[in-house]
């Protein structure tokens, strides 16, 4: 299973981040023991002073596909949830600077917590779905799949270009702006619409 993530698909948060805006998709990935799921608390890493919540709406792949069109990208998910990529930003900055990988800014373990998976149908147009986050239950991100600088099956085909898609993989497809920092003891709340999939301890 891999956990692939794309970077920078929103113009506001490239903005927040001085970064320019990306002519086709930054894509990195996270290494499986990133997941975290069924709500479990998130352990604040030792290595780190600054880790930024970056809430984004996350697809789970439904069959093998490479190369595949993006006419077509559709057929190759079913299910949708909200997901926080978890970064840290001190780290990020080091390695950044000195023109190094990201990864362990962004692959260490339980980086990528993910929130119960619901069929797209539930949902009329995938193209404008409304995602947020709260923290302490104070509203502190916010963002709309209409606002991405790629839309969700641009992605899907452009990664299968590189990696073979394969059942289960998951997508992280972006976060928009907002991104802070979180603390211990936060707890966190993340939603589509008004379904809230997501729910956390810091700690």
């Amino acid at each position: 299973m891999k956990i692939i993530c794309v970077g920078l698909n929103y113009r506001k948060h490239a903005a927040e981040l001085g970064d320019a805006i990306p002519e086709e998709p930054v894509i990195f990935l996270k290494s499986d023991n990133a997941l975290l799921i069924n709500n479990k608390p998130f352990f604040y890493p030792e290595f780190s002073k600054e880790i930024h919540y970056e809430t984004e709406l996350v697809l789970k792949v439904s069959r093998l596909g490479r190369h595949i069109a993006p006419e077509f990208a559709h057929r190759y998910y079913n299910e949708v949830t909200v997901g926080i990529d978890f970064t840290a930003r001190d780290l990020q900055r080091k390695h950044r600077a000195a023109s190094l990988p990201w990864t362990l800014s962004k692959s260490f373990d339980n980086a990528a917590p993910i929130g119960k998976f619901v069929d797209k149908t539930v949902f009329k147009n995938l193209d404008s779905l409304q995602f947020s986050l709260r923290i302490n239950d104070k509203l502190v991100q916010q963002g709309n799949s209409n606002d991405m600088i790629f839309s969700i099956d641009t992605l899907v085909s452009y990664i299968s270009n590189f990696f073979t898609l394969k059942i289960g993989d998951l997508i992280f497809t972006g976060t928009p702006v907002g991104v802070g920092e979180v603390y211990i003891n936060d707890y966190m709340q993340a939603s589509i619409e008004d379904m809230e999939l997501l729910s956390f301890y810091v700690r």
